[in-house]
């Protein structure tokens, strides 16, 4: 947040005094050259960020195999503006070497600007070729705000046009824009809420529902730190990825109705079912029995059994189109539907042909609810 107030400061006075930006502009080209004290100083923004970014990603559980910032490809650039010089895509305009993409209907790609320094264009080029040759990969996603539409349809063009056949492997995912409930947000303005913020204040506001309510749990730091962080996911997951949304506190800290702390309620309720059942659960749940689905001919078990069945395509299907919220609504739906199933059947009865497919039938959902979690970054308590 220090770091922040600098970086706002700055913007303040800039509009004061606009040779601030020129002189920003000709120390970022002497950070691209390389000067030490330049080199120093960024080293040591770089290092204090990567420390408070690693302490956020740990509460979400998030780890990243490798860190390759933009700097790392500082020296991966002239390979990129000799090879784009070689086939002829390179030209002048304006004292500045671009990329003419008016055939393509696009402005025209700036690879280096009057000042000699490069952009982010540049850079997202030599990133994409290392990542190919190093990583050989499938795809190459980039989860970037729709804001930055032009800016991948412009540098994955030039790549295109640099004869690489994996530019179509290259595949930006944009997402909306999220707008504060008095405007839009701005980090130049200072305008933002912090994500760390919002944890703790949904970790907190969990623990004191949790205390309020004598919630059985083992541990009330742990379950509220789960269910606590799993809404803030959930709430962000649960809206389709392109669509714009304002943030609200009393949104993101409301536990009712279809929510990521319901669906993690859903799965401890069904653990619930199956500890009570004890052996006769374990049994089932450890082996390859299977149950005569005769016994569970309701609407409520019909209906939790389809859609259950329809969860790996719903997977596949979020994965296509690289939308998480078709995750979220099949889980809350399959949530919903145990709950019915769950208020409208007797599942521990005495005959064991029936008691047995109807414990499966909880297993099934409670271990589907369990995946659709996880593969939301969420956790998914035993008891809550």
């Amino acid at each position: 947040q220090t770091l922040l107030s600098y970086y706002v400061k700055f913007h303040e006075e800039a509009e004061k005094d606009p040779s601030l930006e020129d002189e920003a502009r000709s120390t970022f080209a002497r950070l691209e050259s390389g000067a030490e004290e330049e080199m120093a100083l960024w080293k040591w923004f770089r290092d204090e960020s990567l420390r408070e970014f690693n302490r956020v990603y740990e509460m979400l559980g998030i780890e990243f195999d490798s860190y390759a910032g933009e700097s790392f490809y500082s020296d991966k650039m002239d390979r990129v503006i000799d090879e784009l010089k070689e086939k002829g895509l390179l030209v002048e305009s304006q004292g500045a070497q671009i990329v003419d993409l008016s055939e393509y209907n696009m402005a025209p790609a700036v690879i280096i600007k009057k000042d000699g320094s490069t952009l982010y264009i540049t850079r997202d080029i030599a990133a994409a070729i290392y990542r190919k040759e190093h990583y050989d990969f499938y795809k190459n996603l980039y989860v970037v705000a729709s804001q930055q539409n032009l800016h991948f349809q412009q540098w994955i063009k030039v790549v295109e046009l640099m004869d690489y056949e994996w530019a179509k492997d290259c595949v930006h995912i944009p997402f909306g824009l999220v707008s504060l409930e008095d405007g839009t947000m701005s980090t130049r303005q200072g305008r933002v809420v912090f994500l760390e913020d919002v944890l703790n204040k949904a970790i907190e506001r969990t623990r004191e529902i949790i205390l309020e309510k004598n919630v059985n749990t083992d541990n009330v730091d742990v379950t509220a730190r789960q269910v606590g962080i799993g809404a803030v996911v959930f709430n962000e997951l649960s809206n389709g990825r392109i669509k714009d949304y304002v943030f609200s506190w009393d949104k993101v800290l409301n536990f009712d109705g279809e929510t990521g702390p319901y669906v993690q309620y859903t799965h401890a309720r069904a653990a619930s079912v199956l500890r009570n059942a004890g052996e006769d659960a374990n049994r089932l749940i450890n082996s390859e029995q299977t149950a005569d689905m005769k016994y569970i001919t309701s609407d409520s078990a019909y209906e939790l059994s389809r859609l259950i069945y329809e969860f790996p395509d719903k997977v596949i299907e979020a994965a296509e189109k690289y939308e998480p919220s078709i995750v979220t609504r099949q889980i809350v739906d399959i949530a919903q539907s145990f709950n019915r199933f769950y208020h409208n059947e007797h599942i521990l009865v005495d005959k064991e042909e029936e008691k047995k497919a109807k414990l499966l039938l909880t297993y099934a959902a409670k271990q589907t609810i369990k995946n659709g979690l996880l593969l939301l970054g969420i956790e998914a308590p035993e008891r809550m």
